[in-house]
């Protein structure tokens, strides 16, 4: 077995060594021993509740992930790459075709890879222009991933999409994402003319850490009376707080898969770049000081959470006392560039109308309820697509095939009408 340093790994490239290596496929027994783990980890683990439509369908595609996941841990064991790149190498795996209706080019906007998707029929006047961050964790993820939801969107709402290819954690250190992202959305919206887009009708739109940045963003044009302000932000199941993370879908949701509520904080902590070891801790609310829970409970509280979402019940859960150098070593958090909902009213007054998706099976789910009431009770415009079969990352499964999620279309459905309609 060849066995590589880091370092050596690097300056190969993780992604050609694992291409060249694998080519020849794995083992036979190895991958049977992966895929037994697999589903007796999925039993043992995931709680999937009984009003969910399609159980075995989730946990295949569930199994599958955690087959790549094992693998990665086995390939760093030994050496050989991290646990990421092997991800990120599966992920690239995927194939997708350009829709014949649009053309793309792939351009740097300020220096950032974007493709740019527009319609090839001709319109009298100027179109709409959305930019697209897609989600990840900010780990994982490319423009070719999302192609498909980037040719939809564009195809089917008639508009020219920017979808954003920002460099990813840990090679480019948070909050590059952040300043990646805004460099191209900047760069787009004074040069939207060029590709026939109204600078007066751009929409920002992002899932999950996409979501994210996506609510940076906005905020920080609120800063920016020299550009076009933007038409409007749309959060798909997006990360907007680091505050608490025992609401009521956090503890509902906690081993539903894909994601899971101890995975979802570790994957925030190496986004962040941050040790992984802090998880259980950071789940106890240790991180968050007591004069920064009484400030923001009036926010993140699940008082706030309708009672019709606590139907299947919750534990609930009181925070941890906190542990100053653990607050110490996460401020980014309780920072309002990380936690869109602990921004202060006068900037949220200031957000552009905002379409929210939420999903019932997903830990975020709440998020997305939170700050949906943030914004209406700072009167801004919102729209907001509850779906109720819904889990976290089901927009990227709603072509049709063997993992096809009838939740996924319906999704899709909602931002192209609701991006008609403005």
């Amino acid at each position: 077995m060849v066995v590589l340093t880091y370092k050596a790994l690097n300056s190969l490239g993780p992604t050609m060594y694992l291409r060249d290596h694998l080519s020849s496929g794995i083992p036979t027994t190895v991958l049977l021993c992966l895929f037994l783990w697999a589903i007796c980890y999925d039993f043992i683990w995931s709680r999937i509740p009984p009003e969910f439509e399609h159980p075995l369908k989730l946990r295949v595609i569930h199994w599958i992930l955690i087959m790549v996941l094992g693998a990665g841990r086995i390939c760093e064991s030994l050496g050989i790459c991290r646990q990421l790149d092997v991800v990120r190498y599966v992920v690239d795996l995927k194939k997708t075709k350009l829709d014949p209706s649009l053309f793309t080019k792939d351009l740097l906007f300020d220096g950032i890879p974007v493709r740019v998707y527009q319609p090839k029929a001709p319109l009298a006047g100027r179109r709409k222009g959305m930019l697209l961050f897609h989600g990840g964790a900010g780990l994982i993820g490319t423009i070719d991933l999302y192609q498909d939801i980037s040719n939809n969107i564009a195809k089917n709402a008639d508009i020219v999409l920017v979808s954003v290819g920002y460099g990813l954690s840990p090679e480019h250190p948070y909050p590059s994402q952040y300043t990646q992202c805004l460099a191209a959305t900047v760069h787009f919206l004074k040069n939207a003319e060029d590709y026939g887009v109204d600078p007066s009708q751009v929409i920002l739109l992002g899932d999950s850490a996409g979501g994210n940045i996506a609510a940076f963003i906005a905020k920080k044009l609120t800063e920016r009376p020299d550009l076009p302000k933007l038409r409007a932000q749309v959060l798909i199941y997006a990360c907007l707080q680091g505050l608490d993370f025992n609401l009521p879908s956090y503890m509902q949701n906690a081993w539903m898969p894909i994601l899971y509520r101890e995975n979802a904080v570790k994957f925030g902590l190496q986004y962040l770049r941050k040790d992984p070891a802090l998880r259980d801790d950071v789940l106890r609310g240790c991180h968050v000081p007591e004069d920064l829970r009484l400030k923001y409970r009036k926010w993140v509280n699940a008082n706030n959470i309708p009672e019709k979402f606590k139907g299947r019940g919750y534990p609930p859960v009181t925070l941890a006392p906190h542990k100053p150098p653990l607050h110490e070593q996460v401020p980014e958090l309780l920072q309002a560039t990380y936690s869109a909902i602990l921004s202060e009213d006068h900037i949220i007054k200031q957000l552009p109308e905002t379409f929210i998706v939420s999903c019932e099976y997903d830990i975020l789910r709440d998020d997305n309820l939170l700050f949906k009431k943030r914004l209406e009770d700072c009167g801004v415009k919102v729209r907001w697509f509850h779906s109720e079969q819904g889990f976290h990352g089901v927009m990227n499964l709603a072509n049709p095939g063997l993992f096809y999620f009838p939740a996924g279309v319906e999704i899709l459905d909602c931002i192209i009408d609701f991006v008609k309609s403005l």
